[in-house]
């Protein structure tokens, strides 16, 4: 079972450079969240399937760019994915995994490598986690962030635009953002299309099936939105969704809230890495 990080550890990683906290975490030394770590790069949510259900994946994340962003895709059965940094292992590199089985949750691990298959393909996601550092440096109040935090999730009544045996709910997250604040939030967010872009829905839950914001499917509970302004975008949970609901014999995920963190500007418009 992944043990729990301390505040201390976590304020302790903030500075570090996304290279540093990757091997942190592949050494099991840090297993906790990744929101406001390595500012400046871009964070990834990870699928990871069997070839014979990767193309219909990947016209899922075509069909559905806003919840699934697609940044990388690794060639099949090489869990080195080249393209998004230095020596990026993805069996490894994630904080903690999440193992679904027919699916449902199996478990939650820190290592795959036993998991890991010739056959499999792994998908990266931008995640919202990316632009939340430019909010906060406008001095937009993040409140997962500023509490050590993961940011609440719920599956909405918005629905994907299915692909072979993937569809469903999408996924997303909220952020209960100051009245005079709403405009700049989306201005900032949409500046990031690999990181979900703008937001989806703005105001009133109940009007996209959300009608306890207290009880998340998943992340930690919010305190009450009160006077402020509740705002959702697009999440990279929406994938574990489509396969949970395709129940296959096995896909692997990253656990919500717990990201690759990559090499990757969080400012370009196209991938690209380039090494030193």
């Amino acid at each position: 079972m992944p043990k729990q990080h301390s505040t201390e550890q976590y304020q302790q990683l903030r500075t570090v450079s996304a290279v540093a906290l990757r091997s942190c975490v592949r050494t099991a030394g840090y297993q906790g969240h990744t929101a406001g770590l390595a500012c400046g790069c871009l964070q990834a949510n990870i699928i990871i399937l069997p070839e014979s259900h990767a193309l219909d994946f990947m016209r899922f994340c075509q069909r559905n760019p806003k919840p699934c962003p697609l940044v990388g895709v690794s060639e099949t059965g090489d869990p080195i994915l080249h393209t998004l940094g230095e020596d990026i292992d993805i069996r490894t590199d994630v904080p903690v995994y999440n193992v679904y089985r027919q699916g449902s949750l199996s478990e939650s691990v820190t290592d795959i490598k036993k998991l890991w298959q010739q056959d499999h393909v792994a998908f990266a996601m931008g995640c919202s986690f990316t632009f939340e550092d430019a909010l906060t440096k406008a001095g937009i109040s993040v409140w997962h962030i500023e509490h050590n935090k993961t940011v609440p999730m719920y599956r909405s009544s918005i629905m994907t635009r299915s692909a072979g045996p993937f569809g469903g709910e999408m996924v997303v997250t909220m952020r209960a953002i100051d009245k005079n604040r709403v405009d700049e939030a989306i201005a900032i967010s949409k500046q990031y299309p690999l990181a979900h872009g703008g937001p989806v829905h703005i105001g009133d839950s109940a009007a996209i099936g959300l009608h306890d914001l207290s009880s998340p499917e998943w992340g930690d509970s919010p305190p009450p939105v009160g006077d402020k302004v509740p705002v959702f975008w697009a999440c990279g949970v929406t994938p574990q969704n489509a396969l949970m609901r395709a129940k296959l014999p096995l896909f692997l995920s990253h656990k919500p809230g717990h990201m690759l963190v990559t090499d990757i500007d969080d400012q370009a418009e196209v991938p690209m890495y380039s090494a030193p």
